[in-house]
């Protein structure tokens, strides 16, 4: 991204934030890749978030525990767990990078990752239960990107027929179906797999409502470096 603030002087602004995300999780689950299942399960025991009962929820403020509510974030259970998460942080946080600025939306990334497994550790149907993953945190640059380009396309691809089209809709309806489809798992419950539902729901509201909040103040700057 190039723009002029003074005669005559151009600045390049790098935006790092989220291809550092994605390397970092690649990383990790690579070298989780290379250690035995033993020592693979002992790691994510260790730095995963732990589950706990409503009533204990201040346990989770411990601070080696809420350290976990940060570090798991950077752990995956498979493969398909990795793409999925990484293929929405491309496509949510790159755009909501460019608007917020790279300090900002890692911020939000781990703040609102951190909130959302603090909700799913609190929702658990059992206090033993291991949360991993970016998922809450990736919820959370959907909320943002949804407060920041509500009039936004997204690209789809549908099967229209014997073939399958690329079509554009708008971003408010195709984030409104994924957000109902998360409160439909949440009742569902275990049939739909081992999902942390709740922290999905908890990050889209916490990036939706931190970027509407100051989405005013970063369109201002952005017409005074016009």
């Amino acid at each position: 991204m190039v723009f002029v603030d003074a005669p005559g002087r151009r600045h390049v602004m790098w935006r790092w934030a989220t291809p550092l995300v994605l390397v970092l999780c690649v990383g990790a689950f690579a070298l989780l890749a290379f250690v035995d299942r033993a020592t693979h399960d002992a790691l994510l025991l260790r730095w995963g978030a732990l589950s706990a009962a409503a009533a204990d929820w201040r346990s989770l403020l411990q601070p080696e525990r809420a350290a976990t509510l940060v570090t798991t974030l950077g752990l995956h259970s498979s493969g398909t767990h990795l793409l999925g998460n990484m293929l929405f942080l491309l496509v949510f946080g790159l755009p909501a990078e460019r608007a917020l600025g790279s300090w900002r939306l890692l911020a939000l990334f781990v703040a609102g990752g951190a909130l959302s497994n603090f909700v799913a550790a609190l929702s658990m149907d059992r206090p033993d239960r291991v949360i991993i993953g970016a998922s809450g945190a990736v919820s959370t640059l959907i909320g943002a990107y949804l407060a920041l380009f509500p009039n936004a396309r997204l690209g789809v691809v549908l099967p229209l027929g014997l073939w399958l089209e690329f079509v554009r809709m708008p971003a408010v309806v195709l984030i409104s179906l994924w957000v109902v489809l998360q409160l439909l798992f949440t009742w569902a419950g275990p049939s739909f797999g081992a999902v942390a539902w709740w922290a999905h729901l908890a990050g889209f509201a916490f990036g939706f409502l931190v970027a509407l909040a100051v989405r005013e103040s970063l369109a201002r700057r952005s017409r005074l470096r016009a």
